[in-house]
């Protein structure tokens, strides 16, 4: 893989993890996203929250070699994928760029499930300084898209201060951030809406 398609993807949307905590905001993002999938092509792409929490605290309790804890961290992303997908009308989950298109193709909203071609690509480096914020960021890279937005649970501090430590690293200079508290209601149907 060595150059993203040609742009399919206006928009990635990562979906933080930590929205588990109050589901109605969790409901809220997915409704907007869903709105803003009518006009353009968004891809989904999760958080690990409370899946990747419990790979956190069994890294404390034992110890778990880094590359194991980074795939585990990973399949925890799968794993909020399908609960998203679930809750998000007209989903569909994805594990590719091919399949990203075929959804569009299919008038569906991608979710993804990044674990497989994470794998193939293994592009990222094996620490908890990498979290989802970094593999959507390549991940957006990746499918050409023009803006990525984050969308975090409500109270996060300054934008810059919530991301990973590799984020900047992960994110391509082509591709225009946004961090939106799920909270901003008005706020992230603004950055939706949004095309370049």
């Amino acid at each position: 893989m060595s150059s993203p398609l040609q742009p399919q993807v206006e928009t990635v949307v990562k979906v933080g993890g930590g929205l588990l905590a109050t589901v109605e905001y969790l409901d809220a993002a997915l409704g907007i996203a869903a709105e803003a999938a009518r006009a353009r092509h968004l891809l989904i792409v999760p958080g690990g929250g409370p899946f990747a929490d419990a790979v956190r605290a069994v890294d404390r309790q034992i110890g778990i070699p880094d590359s194991a804890a980074h795939w585990m961290a990973v399949l925890a992303m799968d794993q909020y994928a399908h609960l998203i997908a679930a809750r998000l009308a007209d989903a569909v989950l994805v594990a590719d760029q091919r399949e990203i298109g075929s959804a569009f193709d299919a008038g569906r909203i991608p979710v993804l499930t990044p674990s497989r071609w994470l794998r193939d690509a293994d592009p990222l480096p094996h620490s908890w300084d990498v979290t989802s914020d970094s593999i959507a960021a390549w991940i957006a890279g990746r499918v050409g898209a023009r803006r990525l937005v984050l969308v975090k649970p409500p109270g996060i501090g300054q934008p810059r201060e919530t991301v990973d430590p590799y984020f900047a690293h992960a994110l391509p200079p082509s591709v225009a951030t946004e961090v939106v508290p799920a909270d901003r209601i008005d706020v992230l149907r603004s950055a939706l809406s949004r095309s370049g």
